[in-house]
């Protein structure tokens, strides 16, 4: 009884609090006719995110979002324990080249993994090769990738700053540890690939963009160029452009043998793909071959045997299958099928070491098994109850592989595999200083508003009891065939310990049950996204696992727009709301960075047949004045580039002046911080924490 008078004492707190005060926000009478429609947009002067009206604005929101986030007592508690939980060693998958092993490695609460390398026996030492915590105080510039020479001299790496998409490439000597003149800029969605002869890489890059509008412009015509050692960047190669196709994103890497030039073609987001390549024994600038044109299908490469190459693909196959194609003979009657397609989607496959291995999707957690060149199955890997796995990186003759696992309760290992004997032993292994079999994961079904039904895992402690009043954050994500598998998180535990739940919902639009899920939640049926989640919502209060007051819904990205849409869709289903780095403005996200990528996923604003139905969900148009609306809080970057942080701006403006109950509307803006990837450790825990106290808090916990 004294419990139930304390939550009760705290909702009626919570209920009572005096609305916040908020920035005030120029509002324009400015109103577009789009189709017919009349379209107010009253904040677009937040589009300049760098005008000094803008800046003034975002800048008394951080400190509205801070005075009122370091007030809530749970905040420091929850922060303190999240440095606890975190304090342990995050390891990455080693990869062989020429002898050497090179690993990542985060420690404790380093900001970044740190690279090192040693030569492949018990007893070597190792040498750091990039440690990305040197370069920067606050821990915000971060390692994008690197690429090793064949005799894994030479290390081609790029750097991201601030969370920006835009990375800069140089180069490093492995043994030296020094990095070599040369430096690429304006490169995104790319890495560096090395030739075979070590000479130069390949990379794909933008036209440098206007200056102050790097993280704004559109990016149209990316261009594939070889960089040659020891030249500047105005000299290297073009190697590839389709200025006829200006949406088309190109990337290039060799073959493994050297003798052909791999011409990698997307268009936006849509998953099917084109696959280009091109002779080079033939010269460095003989015919491209147009081997998949079309955009028919997915083509994921996953190597070559000579003339015979192997994808994965969709085409008549909406689960995956694995074929081989003959370039000696490329007709499509003397393709091989290796591996036919399935009941269970096969979420990717790679070739190392003469060996297919093969990840399923099994009711939305993974399934590993090995199979030869011909397709016979000849193992399949234990992995952890609702287990994840990753890794199975090599060549097409190494004779080894690691991989990891990890899960829900399962902080990870990571596993070496012999191809030759289908051997594994472990390598190395997660140590965290908490009991990890006091949590429970549960995998529970519902049925979805039009009777499809829809997975979700729910997480909690053993000694959390099945109630209405427990507070459950709920997690979503729903487009671009993205898949939602367990995963660890330490930070996690930190609500699960509080006596929350963790609810992950795997919602239609990923790609969790093939190309048919997927489709089920794009363009014209994004709302079966947004009706699964509601329906999630609606099943645990059902089962009596939460309450209306007691359920956060969260969701990032895509995510973000889903929580946007679902909280203004059901205000009353919801006691509080964390949308972060969304898109929400769904009649513009196709001005800005990369967002006309995703027309084939969301349709297009400027498609008369699309519009209402964007319009119909779209955040920022459906905010309505006066309704009571959950707690919510929007999150957002100020380097944000993938998704412009001008959404999230002008979607917490509206909530604010339409709030009409005694909820807070928070914008929390994080500086020098993007869309997300590269993010210090130090910053994704005080963020952590403010989502966890600002939760707290709204659903009236004690």
């Amino acid at each position: 009884m004294k419990s139930a008078a304390l939550a009760l004492m705290a909702l009626s707190a919570a209920a009572s609090a005096d609305p916040l005060t908020y920035p005030a926000a120029r509002r324009d009478a400015l109103v577009e006719s789009l189709h017919g429609n009349s379209v107010p947009d009253p904040y677009r002067w937040m589009e300049d995110i760098d005008s000094p009206e803008t800046r003034k604005w975002v800048e008394a929101q951080a400190d509205l979002a801070n005075s009122y986030l370091t007030a809530i007592p749970q905040r420091a508690s929850f922060l303190k324990r999240l440095r606890e939980l975190q304090d342990y060693d995050k390891l990455g998958v080693p990869q062989l080249a020429a002898g050497r092993l090179f690993y990542s490695k985060k420690q404790g609460l380093q900001n970044q993994a740190v690279v090192s390398w040693r030569e492949d026996r018990k007893d070597a030492t190792d040498h750091v090769l990039f440690d990305p915590n040197t370069l920067s105080k606050d821990g915000t510039i971060a390692l994008g990738g690197y690429d090793l020479t064949e005799d894994a001299s030479l290390a081609a790496y790029s750097l991201s700053d601030a969370g920006s998409d835009w990375v800069t490439i140089r180069v490093r000597d492995v043994a030296t540890g020094k990095d070599l003149p040369d430096v690429i800029r304006w490169v995104k969605f790319s890495g560096p690939s090395w030739s075979k002869d070590g000479k130069g890489f390949y990379y794909s890059r933008y036209a440098e963009p206007e200056k102050g509008s790097e993280l704004k412009a559109e990016n149209y015509n990316q261009k594939v160029y070889y960089h040659s050692l020891g030249q500047p960047q105005d000299m290297d190669r073009l190697v590839y452009a389709r200025p006829d196709f200006p949406k088309w994103g190109l990337n290039a890497a060799e073959s493994e043998d050297g003798r052909y030039l791999l011409l990698f073609v997307h268009e936006g987001t849509k998953p099917q793909e084109c696959f280009f390549y091109r002779d080079l024994s033939k010269g460095p600038d003989s015919p491209v071959i147009e081997l998949l044109p079309g955009f028919e299908a997915e083509w994921n490469f996953l190597g070559s045997d000579g003339s015979k190459f192997f994808f994965l693909t969709t085409l008549n196959a909406p689960n995956r299958r694995i074929v081989a194609i003959d370039l000696a003979k490329p007709e499509r009657a003397n393709w091989q099928e290796i591996v036919p397609e399935g009941k269970s989607v096969i979420e990717s496959a790679s070739i190392v070491g003469r060996r297919l291995f093969i990840q399923r999707l099994v009711d939305a957690h993974d399934d590993v098994t090995v199979a030869d060149l011909s397709g016979k199955s000849l193992d399949s890997l234990k992995l952890p109850n609702f287990g994840s796995a990753g890794g199975f990186g090599g060549k097409f003759d190494d004779t080894e592989t690691f991989f990891a696992v990890s899960g829900f309760d399962t902080p990870g290992a990571i596993y070496r595999y012999n191809t030759a004997t289908g051997q594994s032993s472990l390598h190395d292994e997660t140590k965290v200083a908490f009991n990890t079999s006091d949590i429970v994961v549960e995998q529970l079904w519902f049925t979805s508003k039009d009777g499809t039904r829809v997975p979700m895992f729910v997480t909690h402690k053993k000694s959390t009891a099945k109630n209405a009043a427990l507070p459950v954050i709920l997690y979503g994500y729903g487009g671009f065939n993205i898949s939602l598998s367990p995963t660890f998180s330490a930070s996690r535990i930190a609500w699960l310990e509080a006596g929350g739940v963790y609810a992950q919902v795997n919602l239609r639009g990923g790609g969790e049950f093939g190309q048919a899920w997927h489709e089920a939640g794009m363009k014209n049926r994004k709302q079966n996204v947004f009706d699964d989640f509601i329906g999630a919502a609606e099943f645990l209060i059902k089962e009596g696992w939460t309450k209306p007051e007691r359920l956060a819904i969260s969701g990032g990205s895509n995510g973000g727009l889903l929580v946007g849409a679902c909280l203004l869709q059901r205000p009353d289903l919801f006691g509080c709301a964390l949308p972060a780095v969304g898109v929400m403005d769904m009649l513009r996200f196709h001005k800005f960075t990369i967002g006309w990528a995703w027309q084939e996923e969301y349709g297009s604003p400027d498609n008369a047949a699309d519009f209402p139905t964007l319009l119909a969900y779209s955040p920022l148009h459906n905010v309505k004045k006066g309704t009571r609306y959950p707690a919510t809080m929007v999150l957002t970057g100020d380097h944000d580039d993938r998704v412009f942080p001008a959404h999230s701006f002008k979607f917490a403006a509206e909530l604010q002046q339409a709030q009409g109950g005694p909820a807070p509307m928070l914008l929390r803006v994080d500086l020098r911080a993007g869309h997300g990837a590269g993010k210090p450790t130090a910053k994704q825990l005080e963020e952590t924490a403010d989502m966890y106290a600002f939760a707290w808090k709204a659903l009236g916990m004690p």
